[in-house]
């Protein structure tokens, strides 16, 4: 039953997206028409209902909603890719800013470990954020869709580590003391962690940082991969730690957007407002959801989205 309603949620989602592409398949003349035609309310209210189920597959799916709001939201809606981008990462820091605190509490996310990261990755997002508003928008659709389809593979080809095996911290996560213990509740056991290829890794948080901030994306994808299968952290260690991480990350890329008045309301608010509300109905249902397929179904919508925004930047 409850696969079934997924399988049919996302049907009504590829038949919406499809419906709005063909619609706005046309000269931009066209598209100024009809939105200077359509009442006021009609595209957040399109757009609520769109967000409120990208919150509820991005949940079941294990990933962000930032990573599923852009490249969607840029290649089937009228909006400018910089309005797009800019609410992509007020999205994503929605999510952040709600999780984050929580995350500390139960001592899942570890400062020691997110506080190096976020330092390299919040100044990198500083720069991708200039440097997306300053390329060509073409430029910037073709690059979101060659990444988006890089975060399929990525989620394809790559492998989870719950407890990867570290045999000896390195020089760098030594003298910084990142390390930690935290109680698992399915064994009943504490976990020792450590990290080590620290290096490695803040050289990769980098890139990831330039990529959250020219894509509007979030970096939940990129960073729980670095932090668990070449940092060696726990599984459950990495998803918290880069979920406070976040928040970090998003709000210094975010603010050269507003500033550069990339920031409309009528976009950001029924965004943050569905993709929230989906998430609370994603968090109920999650525990009669299958992981797998849902993913699948994931992988499915960002390869359609990711082809979606090659095409519009080649002008097909």
């Amino acid at each position: 039953m409850f696969r079934r309603l997924v399988i049919w949620t996302n049907i009504i989602i590829l038949l919406i997206l499809i419906s709005i592409s063909n619609v706005f398949a046309g000269e931009h003349t066209a598209t100024a028409d009809i939105l200077s035609n359509s009442p006021w309310w009609v595209w957040p209210l399109v757009l609520f209902v769109v967000t409120f189920v990208l919150g509820i597959v991005a949940v079941l799916g294990g990933v962000g909603g930032g990573v599923l709001f852009v490249p969607i939201i840029s290649g089937f809606f009228p909006f400018h890719l910089d309005f797009v981008r800019g609410a992509g990462l007020l999205v994503a820091l929605a999510g952040a800013l709600a999780a984050g605190p929580g995350l500390l509490k139960k001592g899942m996310a570890y400062l020691r470990l997110a506080l190096p990261v976020a330092l390299i990755a919040s100044a990198c997002a500083i720069v991708g954020a200039i440097l997306g508003l300053a390329l060509p928008t073409n430029v910037i659709q073709i690059s979101l869709g060659i990444t988006i389809l890089g975060i399929v593979a990525i989620m394809i080809i790559a492998r989870k580590s719950d407890y990867p095996d570290v045999k000896e911290a390195d020089a760098l996560s030594s003298a910084l003391r990142i390390t930690g213990i935290y109680y698992e509740p399915s064994t009943g056991e504490e976990v020792n962690w450590k990290i080590h290829r620290t290096p490695l890794g803040l050289a990769l948080f980098v890139i990831i940082g330039i990529m959250a901030g020219m894509f509007g994306l979030g970096a939940g994808w990129a960073n729980v991969p670095v932090l668990n299968l070449v940092m060696g952290a726990p599984l459950k260690v990495s998803v918290a730690t880069s979920k406070f991480l976040l928040s970090i990350t998003d709000t210094s890329a975010a603010w050269i957007y507003v500033n550069s008045g990339a920031v409309l309301p009528v976009i950001v608010v029924p965004s943050i407002i569905g993709i929230m509300l989906g998430s609370m109905v994603g968090v109920k249902i999650l525990s009669k959801a299958k992981p797998a397929s849902v993913r699948y179904i994931v992988i499915v919508l960002l390869l359609f989205a990711g082809t979606r925004a090659l095409l519009k930047g080649f002008g097909i």
